[in-house]
């Protein structure tokens, strides 16, 4: 059961890039954000786009600011998805807040029943994911991340790495295994 009135923990903003190498190094740059930890071509099971099985490929960089994650997403390609439902190919633009639900049906739900649409969800391994379109009313995405042991260590492992950090450039961006991503 979700508190009413319901007010999510948004523990994620993310941005949709061109390319995830030239982003990180832009948000280091200007912003000291780092180190960015790299998923190429994310395997997610049971995708789906607006209803329909999805193929979308995409790798995504993540970095720890302060107490909320920072997402760079990179399409590899520019079919119809929900990242180009908002986001033009070329472009840099802001696409979703996310947060933590244990109660991820109802979570989706509550969004759902206010008339907005799951534009994308699927699997990262054992845990469950829904962008809803919200675009129309926030001005962007809402990722609902199921909460489970494997999300919790992934996002305490990228704490983590900004906390070890040593601020060295040539560690900036750090390629990882298939794991789930928010």
């Amino acid at each position: 059961m979700l508190p009413t009135p319901f007010r999510p923990d948004i523990i994620q903003y993310a941005w949709v890039v061109p390319r995830l190498e030239d982003a990180a190094r832009q948000w280091n740059r200007l912003l000291g954000a780092g180190p960015f930890l790299i998923n190429r071509d994310i395997k997610v099971a049971d995708a789906r786009y607006r209803g329909r099985a999805s193929g979308t490929r995409f790798s995504t960089a993540v970095a720890q600011s302060g107490d909320v994650q920072i997402e760079l997403i990179e399409q590899h390609g520019d079919g119809p998805s929900a990242y180009r439902d908002t986001v033009a190919p070329g472009t840099t633009g802001f696409h979703h807040i996310a947060f933590i639900e244990s109660d991820f049906a109802a979570a989706v739900a509550v969004l759902t029943d206010q008339g907005h649409e799951v534009a994308a969800d699927g699997l990262f391994g054992d845990m469950r994911y829904a962008y809803v379109d919200t675009s129309a009313t926030i001005g962007c995405m809402t990722e609902i991340v199921e909460d489970k042991p494997t999300i919790r260590a992934f996002f305490e492992a990228v704490r983590k790495a900004r906390d070890r950090w040593d601020g060295d450039p040539a560690t900036l961006l750090r390629e990882l295994s298939a794991r789930p991503s928010a």
